[in-house]
C-alpha cells in the first residue's frame, strides 16, 4: 500500500532538508542524484510560481507532498536572485 504524507515547508527549520516521515531518510533539495528520492511532479499557480512539488522517497516508496512555497514568493519578490523557475 502506497504511504502519502504532506509536508509544509514553511515549519521547516534550516536549508530545506527534511527526513522522510516514514524511513527517516534525509532528503534534501541539493541531491540532484535521485538516489534518495525522485521528483513525480510539480504544480504550479496561473501566475506560474510553484506550489506544489510531490516527491518519492526511494527508500520506503512514500509519497510526500511538499507546499508552504509561499516563503519563496516572498522572497523573491522582494530581491532578484536571477532564479527562474520552470514547469517541465
Amino acid at each position: 500500500m502506497e504511504t502519502k504524507f504532506r509536508i509544509d515547508l514553511m515549519e521547516i527549520e534550516g536549508d530545506g532538508e527534511f527526513l522522510c516521515p516514514a524511513c527517516g531518510v534525509t532528503i534534501s533539495p541539493d541531491d540532484c542524484s535521485e538516489m534518495t528520492y525522485s521528483i513525480l511532479d510539480t504544480k504550479t499557480k496561473e501566475d506560474g510560481t510553484l506550489e506544489e512539488v510531490i516527491v518519492q522517497c526511494r527508500g520506503c516508496q512514500s509519497i510526500i507532498c511538499l507546499d508552504g512555497f509561499t516563503l519563496l514568493e516572498e522572497i523573491s519578490s522582494e530581491q532578484d536572485f536571477g532564479i527562474i523557475l520552470k514547469n517541465h
